[in-house]
């Protein structure tokens, strides 16, 4: 038997900030079965009711990142969340909070990808160089379960549209690289948690954290950014009282 078909109306947000002098609201009436998600709602608006709707998207499983929204002001992966558990209400899409909007429900995505993530250098700095010829550099199980999780992260910025503090401060470093920063501190493999401690240390590292935790909440791979702040916080700590026991300020 066909699956019964039901209507939902979604509210977007629109805003070409080349044309617009600011953000309006418009509404689409969607047919949709129990089994469509709220993404596959905004591309059959694009598709079929109005190709001038602006958005992201790529994977349709969660993984990519690309689609995150603010769903009836909640941050959240569009692909992962449901019309029907919408419906009879109406639904409001809007772009993620704290970042500049390119177009409709498209953010800007510059500060997070050109200054937040480079900062933290968010890969391997390796004790020694080795030649390949050396062979892999090899860990436990227990090891990799120390950072595991946090490399979970995909970037889909839902940790940043949560955080009321980088909402206050856009210098703030935020959850999801300060997630990465411990990622890379905690593997075994990993020799630069030295050069990453002056900006865990600094006004915009982790001490801008004001410990809301709703970043945990909102993550839809369990990353859980508030605990890595808080273990950040904890070797900031450490940092600065051991350097007064090294010698010219040595923060190995």
């Amino acid at each position: 038997m066909a699956e019964t078909l039901r209507t939902i109306e979604i509210e977007c947000l629109r805003f070409n900030p080349e044309s617009d002098t600011a953000p309006s609201y418009q509404t689409y009436s969607v047919p949709f079965t129990d089994d469509m998600s709220v993404l596959q709602g905004l591309q059959y608006i694009k598709d079929e009711l109005d190709g001038s709707l602006s958005f992201r998207w790529s994977c349709r499983m969660a993984i990519c990142g690309s689609c995150g929204s603010m769903i009836n002001g909640v941050p959240q992966l569009s692909c992962h969340t449901f019309l029907r558990d919408y419906h009879p209400g109406k639904l409001r899409i809007e772009p993620l909070n704290h970042f500049p909007i390119l177009r409709d429900l498209a953010i800007d995505q510059t500060d997070f990808v050109r200054n937040k993530l480079p900062a933290v250098k968010p890969y391997i700095i390796p004790k020694e160089s080795q030649a390949l010829a050396q062979g892999e550099f090899l860990q436990t199980p227990r090891e990799m379960h120390k950072y595991y999780h946090y490399s979970e992260c995909i970037n889909c910025l839902l940790c940043y549209a949560a955080c009321p503090q980088y909402g206050l401060d856009s210098k703030f470093t935020g959850p999801a690289a300060i997630a990465l920063m411990q990622r890379y501190n905690a593997d075994s493999r990993d020799a630069g948690r030295a050069q990453r401690m002056d900006l865990a240390n600094s006004d915009h590292g982790v001490w801008g954290c004001t410990l809301v935790g709703y970043c945990s909440e909102v993550c839809p791979k369990g990353v859980d950014p508030a605990h890595a702040v808080n273990q950040n916080k904890v070797a900031s700590t450490l940092d600065y009282f051991l350097r007064f026991l090294r010698p010219n300020g040595d923060k190995r």
